[in-house]
């Protein structure tokens, strides 16, 4: 599947705070103090909710275009944005055989992860499969998504007076 360009929404919230979210993926929400922290944290909700549904085998929305986004009433848009994403490869069904002492131990540490022992079987590979001894291990737990940044914020029609 290839990458879809999904638009966000960022609204000022209470207190200065900044919120994102999807139109085409309800639930999808992220903030953040700063417009760099809330548009950060909304790729990797992104990212999430893509996994989900693909590990759900659903299929991904078609992405709205930005003239034909509802806003609630009241919002303060700040800005829209475009979260390009690349869906994680399709997932294939293997057998393995393994001792039953490791699965025990692996089905403990998945549960103690918030994984299922599919999910952890694959971050347990990709860690494998990744590591050399001269490698940092920082971001092993990413999600299999990937998101890209495709461009400059652009700024959404304000009402009142310009803010300094």
């Amino acid at each position: 599947m290839k990458k879809r360009l999904y638009p966000a929404v960022l609204e000022r919230g209470p207190r200065g705070a900044l919120g994102a979210w999807f139109p085409d993926f309800p639930g999808c929400v992220a903030g953040g103090r700063s417009q760099e922290a809330a548009i950060e944290k909304a790729e990797a909700a992104l990212a999430r909710a893509v996994d989900e549904m693909a590990e759900q085998g659903r299929s991904l929305p078609e992405p709205t275009p930005i003239e034909q986004i509802a806003l609630p009433r009241g919002a303060d848009v700040v800005a829209y944005f475009i979260v390009g994403v690349d869906p994680p490869d399709p997932s294939e069904r293997v057998n393995v055989y393994l001792p039953k002492s490791l699965i025990t131990r692996i089905d403990k540490r998945a549960t103690e992860l918030g994984m299922s022992r599919s999910s952890f079987f694959g971050f347990a590979a990709t860690i494998a499969l990744d590591w050399s001894p001269h490698l940092s291990h920082a971001g092993l737990g990413d999600p299999r998504s990937k998101v890209h940044k495709t461009g400059a914020v652009q700024a959404g029609k304000r009402a009142g007076k310009k803010r300094s």
